[in-house]
């Protein structure tokens, strides 16, 4: 096999070799030579000019010589960034194929097909095409200040912006208006686009709002939502990582009230 890049994962742990200064993913000797067997690679982008290549080893898999296992958050910074991003889509990538081998309607084996990212049932003729999540996030600004909150399996002291999925029927706008209600108990207006983000935890795709608070007293959620406050500039708590939507949405807030 020609030179390629491998994205190899154990659950939603990637393997990554640690035996020098830089971790990195292995190259196709290096992959050769550890000699693992592992589930039918599967195309996932390219890489510095190279195919690359995700697949998945089983739950027991340890980690060979000179290598370990590790989550995708934690590698952030340690992976280049067109690393880190194409890990991103690998791992969803292999855990759609794992999850579509058999069909959903009628449990036949499913069969990839030429020429597009799907999996066909012969059988029944059913289509699975990978599936993302969409979801909103949002900046909520009242003059000079941000409301921010935490959720319980946040890290401690660590406050972000409102986010939550996209329900069936819903258009974006109504989501952000929705989950704003239900979480803080606040109304907001004046939406207004910010960008996107593909994410992978799950397999999402963040879509990033700002808005003007408009009524209401905090209300928080039981069980999503354990603090929200309103926060300036001079006031702000620890934030989410730097690799998120939520972070740019806050650090484009503090540019524009910075002197």
């Amino acid at each position: 096999m020609s030179e390629a890049w491998w994205f190899v994962f154990r659950g939603g742990e990637l393997l990554v070799a640690t035996q020098d200064s830089a971790t990195r993913v292995p190259g196709t000797p290096e992959w050769q030579a550890l000699g693992l067997a592992g589930s039918e690679p599967v195309a996932v982008g390219t890489l510095r000019g190279a195919p690359a290549w995700g697949l998945g080893l089983s739950p027991e898999s340890p980690p060979p010589d000179g290598f370990s296992f590790q989550g995708l958050r934690g590698l952030w910074g340690k992976l280049d960034e067109e690393s880190w991003r194409l890990a991103g889509r690998a791992v969803q990538l292999v855990e759609w194929d794992r999850n579509h081998r058999y069909c959903g309607r009628c449990a036949t084996p499913t069969e990839r097909q030429p020429g597009e990212l799907s999996r066909a049932c012969p059988q029944c003729g059913l289509h699975h095409f990978p599936r993302i999540s969409p979801a909103v996030i949002v900046r909520i600004e009242r003059g000079d200040e941000i409301l921010l909150a935490r959720s319980p399996h946040f890290a401690p002291g660590v406050y972000s912006t409102i986010a939550g999925f996209v329900e069936p029927g819903e258009s974006l706008e109504e989501t952000v208006r929705r989950e704003v209600k239900e979480e803080v108990g606040v109304k907001v207006a004046n939406l207004r686009y910010f960008g996107s983000q593909p994410w992978p935890f799950p397999n999402s795709l963040m879509v990033g709002f700002v808005a003007d608070y408009e009524s209401g007293e905090l209300a928080l959620q039981p069980g999503e939502i354990e603090d929200a406050r309103w926060f300036t500039v001079d006031t702000l708590p620890a934030l989410p990582s730097p690799l998120s939507i939520a972070r740019a949405l806050i650090d484009e807030f503090i540019r524009r009230r910075t002197p």
